[in-house]
């Protein structure tokens, strides 16, 4: 009798221990203010190739200045502060956390001169909020506004052999094709429940820093070689800055990609290899509207390249460079 009271105890207070960070961990609506807006975007602001500048730019230098649409973030509802970003997020649209359990409400206001929407993946919403699909909020009309509500629900977030957070993209949906193109996306990031620093900090206890990297083709001349820009983070031949870390850091990379059959891109890292879905690798396959994020420990300082390994992709600047520090 006494034993069975014991294991029973002893149950009590390890599941207790197990869930305590489940429990206490409240769910949180989390606000974010996003407008659409036209601006001048520059693909390689150095005006140089800063990969190999002996190559220069050749003819993907000739126009490097295009207008673009992009998703600009503000601190409250009188849209007039914007957020600040990091360098390297480049042409993204804001990074939207939320950890599983959480409601995200999304506050949207279209500056442009077209119709223009939000449409989410992974979370859940009804028609309504999806951005798309013929509901209220599937084509907001220049100079109007419109809230966005969505659930990051249990599917939403990491499963069984993801690491502690996932990302998702978020994109305009009214027509689609040309408005990624024209250079409306972000991501969504998603922490497992119980597994963020705080309800403050959605950032995943298990890491010390994150990049984000959209590998895309931006056609911006009707198929004129010239006007194909290949791209990361919007820019192209070494012009991303602020990939900068520290030799033992715990690195999150989220990877995406949007665009079209040319968009089959295989991101490499110089210098360092990475987890994929528990493989090892330095080298992962990205086709459009992939999704997908890896984990790293850099263990070789210096600076170093990351790009596509495609042959005409690395020739058409589809280049970055990381920075790793010893470690101070």
């Amino acid at each position: 009798m006494i034993g069975n009271r014991v294991k029973k105890i002893f149950t009590i207070v390890w599941v207790t221990l197990i869930l305590w960070p489940v429990l206490t961990v409240q769910a949180a609506v989390r606000e974010y203010w996003i407008a659409a807006e036209q601006v001048s975007w520059n693909y390689a602001p150095s005006g140089k190739n800063l990969i190999a500048a002996e190559d220069g730019l050749g003819v993907w230098g000739k126009t490097l200045v295009y207008t673009k649409y992009r998703y600009i973030g503000y601190t409250d509802k009188s849209f007039t502060t914007p957020m600040p970003q990091p360098e390297w997020m480049g042409i993204l649209g804001p990074q939207l956390r939320a950890v599983v359990g959480d409601t995200l409400k999304v506050h949207f206001l279209n500056k442009t001169d077209r119709p223009l929407s939000l449409h989410p993946h992974g979370v859940k919403y009804d028609k309504n909020n999806s951005g798309a699909d013929g509901g209220a909020g599937g084509s907001i009309l220049p100079g109007e506004s419109y809230t966005y509500t969505w659930t990051v629900d249990e599917q939403a977030g990491p499963g069984p052999n993801d690491p502690s957070s996932i990302v998702w993209l978020y994109h305009s949906h009214v027509m689609s094709e040309e408005e990624t193109n024209l250079g409306l996306i972000g991501t969504i990031v998603v922490t497992g429940a119980g597994k963020a620093r705080s309800q403050a900090d959605p950032l995943p206890q298990d890491i010390d820093q994150e990049f984000t990297a959209l590998y895309m083709i931006f056609n911006e001349e009707n198929g004129e070689e010239s006007g194909m820009k290949h791209t990361i983070n919007g820019t192209i031949f070494g012009n991303l800055s602020g990939y900068n870390t520290y030799e033992g850091s715990r690195v999150r990379w989220h990877l995406v990609a949007l665009g079209n059959e040319n968009d089959n891109h295989t991101v490499h890292w110089h210098g360092q290899t990475v987890l994929h879905f528990g493989r090892r690798t330095d080298v992962i396959e990205l086709m459009p509207a992939s999704m997908t994020s890896a984990d790293m420990i850099p263990r070789s300082p210096g600076n170093w390249l990351f790009h596509c390994h495609v042959n005409d992709h690395m020739m058409a600047g589809m280049s970055a460079r990381w920075q790793v520090d010893t470690k101070k």
